[in-house]
Order: C-alpha cells, then structure tokens, then sequence
C-alpha cells in the first residue's frame, strides 16, 4: 500500500506542477503587449506596371519603350488575374529585358515601392494642367488640351505659334533624332486600351519625325487603398500622461540627509575626516 500511495502522491504533486506552469505561461502570453505601426504614404497605391517602367527608364530609354511596346494593353489582364498572378505577368514581361540580377532587383525595388514617388510625382504634373473632365487618357499640345485623337491634327497646325512646354529631366521622350519639333506630351496610363490607341498614333507620328512624343503618367482613377511603405525607420514614441503624487515632505528629508552626507565627507587640506578611523594603541 505504502508504494501505491506514494505514486499517487507524485502524481498529485507533477500534475499541481503542470497546472502552475501552465497558469504561469498563460499569464506571462496575457501580460506581454505588443504593438504594429505601418507607415502610409499621403498618396494612394500606385500601379506595379507603372513602377517597373520606370525601373526600366532607369536602366535606359530605348528599354524603357521596348517595355512599353510589350504592354501596351496589359492592364486588362489585372481585372481577371489575381494581384499574384499580375505581379508575375509584369516580371515575366520585364525578363524579356532584363537579365536574372535586375529581375531580383526589380523585385526589390517592388517590394520598398521605390519608384512610387516618380509616379505621383507626374500624377501631381497632371493635376496642375488640369486634365479635361470624363478622360482617361489627354494630349497637350503647346498648353491645348484634348482628349479626342481626331483634334491631334487640328491643334499642331498651329503649335509653333504657341508657347514650347517645359520638359522635366524625367519625362519620357520617343526616340527621335530631332528636337526642335512640336512638343505632344500624352497624359494616359500604360497598360490600358486608352493609353493604347494614343500611343499608335502618336509614336508613328514621332517616327516620321512629325512631333517630339513625350509621355507622362496619368490614372484618372487612383486606387482607394493606401499606399503603405516597408523599408523605411519608424520610431514610435509613447509618452505616459499619468500624474503621479508625490509627498513633498519625504523629498525635503532625503535632500537633507544627503547635504548632510556630502558635510561629513569634505576634504580638508588633504584628510577625508569622513573616512578617517581613530586607532588605539
């Protein structure tokens, strides 16, 4: 019986251990507190199409629009694909160009979304023109607005006797071997049919070397979710606002001791009396 009942004991004893550790653990996950900040930038997603072409003008200007001719229509692709399967459709696309180094830092540069800013950057140029109301693409043309490709003609007739636009050190020009002709900057968004049909006209027109052909990103729709960055420092800081009293009284004492302390311990000419022991003999 003695060893039965000594068992038992062990086993209450490893199963009341149990429990308080258990309780413990639960305690410890409970008290732990943690904290997720995102970072959002003040303008909304940008299209991933849109980042890797200029990924591409980086690289060069004849890639640039290489690129472009492989995705003229490629956005109608995003409607039916899901946002993984589009995100591989553009590097595949990209990989036409672009060797297994550039891939992996394309796929970089997506992930830190480092060229988002270029493309608000030239979303906000188009805000400042402004763009007609109801298109989705629009030419100027010497400070003309359109959005109908049968008035390009008309509004060139008479382009050189109008002001010559500012180009920005980033706009994206059609090859040509000329550059003093009719400036067409086209505000549209590649990948779509809009942006499609503009660009047919106005590139075989910059091959005839008829204009100078520029574009610029423009969505007329921009995304509703936000743009969230990775990549970047965040420091977040979390000041408690808690007043606590405190009692005047105790501080004056443990002042006065310490004034007290620091008098006992001065230097006189050399001797420390306040270390001093007096020896007998």
């Amino acid at each position: 019986m003695a060893p039965a009942k000594a068992t038992n004991v062990v086993r209450l004893l490893l199963g009341s251990t149990a429990l308080w550790l258990s309780q413990l653990g639960a305690g410890t996950v409970a008290a732990s507190k943690s904290v997720t900040a995102h970072l959002a930038a003040k303008w909304p997603e940008t299209p991933l199409l849109l980042e890797a072409s200029e990924f591409m003008a980086e690289e060069s200007n004849e890639k640039f629009w290489q690129f472009l001719e492989t995705v003229q229509e490629l956005a109608i692709y995003k409607q039916t694909e899901s946002d993984y399967s589009y995100y591989n459709l553009i590097l595949k696309k990209a990989g036409q160009f672009l060797d297994n180094l550039h891939i992996n830092l394309l796929k970089f540069a997506f992930s830190i979304r480092a060229y988002s800013p270029a493309i608000q950057m030239f979303q906000q140029i188009a805000a400042d023109e402004p763009p007609p109301d109801g298109c989705n693409a629009f030419v100027v043309i010497h400070k003309k607005h359109t959005c109908k490709i049968n008035e390009i003609k008309k509004l060139l007739k008479k382009a050189a006797s109008r002001t010559r636009p500012y180009l920005f050190k980033g706009d994206h020009k059609f090859p040509t071997n000329k550059e003093n002709l009719p400036v067409v900057i086209l505000y549209a968004e590649m990948g779509t049919r809009t942006f499609s049909a503009f660009h047919k006209v106005l590139s075989e027109k910059a091959q005839n070397e008829e204009i100078l052909y520029v574009l610029r990103h423009y969505i007329q729709k921009p995304s509703s979710r936000k743009m969230y960055l990775s990549g970047y420092g965040v420091e977040l800081a979390i000041k408690s606002t808690e007043y606590k009293a405190l009692d005047d009284t105790q501080v004056k004492t443990v002042t006065n001791t310490t004034v007290e302390d620091e008098t006992e311990t001065n230097e006189v000419q050399g001797f420390l009396f306040g270390k001093l022991k007096l020896l007998v003999y």
